[in-house]
């Protein structure tokens, strides 16, 4: 079993962000080298380790990223850049292709401040409230305004939702794999940890061996990679299409249901397809202690639903594939305000996920869940891309299998536009210490 250093390992790579929270992302750009290896130094200190989560600085949790371009101009040597993995060098944008990102999600759409020759260095601040939040931002804030050749492109603000739902209308976070070792989250019952080389560099993988990392190995060891999106979410259209198939509020959120996989509550319709059961769901090792096995033809769970694609569980063991290597650490938080229940008109507001997830191959665990198992559908033996995330356009389809005949729901809009996307290396609190002292010999 692999020993975690949880004083080394950055806290959102180990720890669960908290269940009510206010956050912000402040995304910067780094003009002069040194300058940004200040910024390192100063910002150090308040950094959240995964041993102080419990007691963050100042009761805010801080965390920092840093994109390719972002370590090129702290400095890192050149063959250390050069060991980085092609997809990480390459950036998201230049991949679009191969993570389905067309008409409205093309990158050339995207918002200006996730052009990758600009952003550099992401500093992520959770609190459980609006005072220790504005006292952690002053913090950090003091720390690039001080200094000439750091450029502030963007703050965006992030909370938990006042009703603990999501814009669509369901319990968000409620599924993460458990990391072997690590004691901080012991797994849930029946699960089984992954090894943490699936989500820490350095450590042995489910293949069993070590995912090639970073060189030197101070730079790579203990950290991890995140993609980085901002979708705004058509919450309005999400709605509108539920009336337009549904004739009661049953029949909506129903059909609500089998497209995301679980009830508003968190409830799988693996354990519970007929209602809602808010009780089974307050449990959260009940809630996750579920399969596909003895659901072969998705009667209980369309197999294109949105939590069977992003995890088929065990609903794969009579193919080839290991679902085991395709997993993520999910970290994501919401963005803007609710459309009021009811509503169905579109009020021209920005609200949506940030969504992250973290691991240590962008290209066998992020980019094979999104082109694969949520595009795709072959590995269901279905054309139709994920009902919630697929960039429809209104020509999608979604299928939902019933006696004696499935149901198949045709014209699903684009329920999600992606804004912008990253790549990002979440290093290691030693590696943010070397990078910061890069140049001083």
């Amino acid at each position: 079993m692999a020993s975690l250093d949880y004083d080394d390992i950055q806290g959102i790579l180990l720890q669960e962000r908290p269940e009510k929270y206010v956050g912000m992302y402040l995304l910067l750009q780094i003009d002069d080298s040194e300058s940004g290896r200040s910024v390192l130094k100063k910002l150090l200190p308040e950094i959240t380790s995964a041993n102080r989560w419990e007691k963050p600085s100042d009761g805010a949790w801080v965390n920092g990223a840093l994109t390719y371009k972002g370590l090129e101009k702290l400095g890192v040597p050149k063959e250390s850049l050069e060991s980085f993995p092609a997809e990480f060098r390459e950036g998201m944008s230049s991949r679009a292709e191969k993570l389905g990102d067309f008409n409205e999600s093309a990158p050339e759409n995207w918002e200006d401040y996730f052009e990758e020759e600009r952003l550099h260095l992401a500093i992520a601040i959770f609190s459980p409230d609006e005072e220790r939040l504005k006292e952690a931002l002053d913090r950090a804030r003091k720390v690039y305004d001080e200094l000439d050749g750091i450029t502030l492109l963007y703050e965006l603000r992030v909370s938990s939702p006042e009703n603990g739902l999501s814009h669509m209308g369901f319990t968000e976070g409620i599924s993460n794999p458990a990391i072997e070792g690590n004691e901080l989250h012991p797994p849930l019952k029946g699960e089984t940890p992954l090894k943490a080389g699936e989500f820490i560099i350095g450590k042995e993988n489910e293949k069993g061996n070590i995912e090639e990392g970073p060189t030197p190995n101070i730079l790579g060891n203990n950290g991890s990679y995140m993609a980085l999106r901002k979708i705004h979410l058509r919450v309005a259209a999400f709605r509108s299409y539920l009336h337009e198939k549904g004739e009661t509020d049953e029949e909506r959120e129903l059909l609500a249901a089998k497209m995301v996989g679980r009830w508003p509550s968190g409830t799988p319709l693996s354990l519970s397809p007929d209602k809602d059961d808010p009780k089974l769901a307050l449990d959260e090792n009940v809630r996750n202690d579920f399969l596909y096995k003895d659901d072969p033809k998705g009667l209980k769970c369309p197999l294109s639903s949105h939590v069977r694609r992003a995890n088929p569980r065990d609903s794969l063991e009579d193919s080839i594939a290991d679902v085991n290597i395709h997993r993520l650490l999910r970290r994501s938080t919401m963005y803007g305000p609710l459309l009021p229940e009811g509503e169905l008109a579109d009020d021209g507001t920005d609200r949506g996920l940030i969504f992250a997830g973290i691991c240590t191959s962008l290209s066998r665990q992020y980019e094979f869940i999104k082109s694969t198992w949520l595009n795709d559908g072959n590995f269901i033996e279905l054309s139709e891309e994920d009902p919630i995330t697929g960039n429809k356009a209104g020509e999608g389809m979604y299928t939902i299998p019933e006696e004696p005949f499935r149901k198949r729901m045709h014209g699903l809009p684009a329920f999600s536009v992606t804004k912008g996307g990253t790549y990002f290396f979440i290093p290691s609190i030693s590696a943010l210490k070397w990078i910061s002292e890069l140049g001083e010999n």
